[in-house]
């Protein structure tokens, strides 16, 4: 299959299929004229990376674990993303139950809502983390 190919099957662009090239993630069998052509078992390769990126693993932990046409797991690793993605999980379910207790609250000041307040406070220990950074 041709980049373009390649390209089309996973919906990732060419500039990223090339970056991955460059990262030592995937490497074409040949070139056909200036184009990369990539075997078959290459779309498995991209969704392994794809799931990888999307669990929040980086890619020098993603190449790591691409070694040739086989993977080694770190499953010290993987265990640690689930671990994060968990605390994520929790967090953005109490942040969606309290928008959605403030949008039906009934009170007029919502400052004098314990929920809500509750809201806030789950909000602000995001602050005190000290890898958060606000922007503007």
């Amino acid at each position: 299959m041709d980049i373009g190919e390649v390209s089309k099957r996973t919906k990732l662009p060419p500039s990223t299929l090339r970056y991955y090239e460059k990262k030592g993630l995937i490497t074409p069998i040949a070139r056909h004229g200036l184009r990369r052509v990539y075997s078959v078992n290459i779309i498995e390769r991209l969704a392994l990376i794809t799931l990888g990126r999307n669990a929040g693993l980086s890619l020098n932990e993603i190449s790591n674990m691409l070694l040739n046409d086989h993977i080694k797991i770190d499953r010290q690793i993987l265990e640690t993303k689930a671990n994060e993605l968990d605390n994520k999980i929790n967090e953005m379910i109490a942040m969606r139950d309290g928008l959605r207790h403030a949008a039906a609250c009934t009170a007029e000041n919502h400052l004098a809502c314990p929920k809500f307040l509750r809201l806030l406070k789950i909000a602000s220990k995001r602050w005190s983390k000290p890898d958060h950074k606000l922007t503007g």
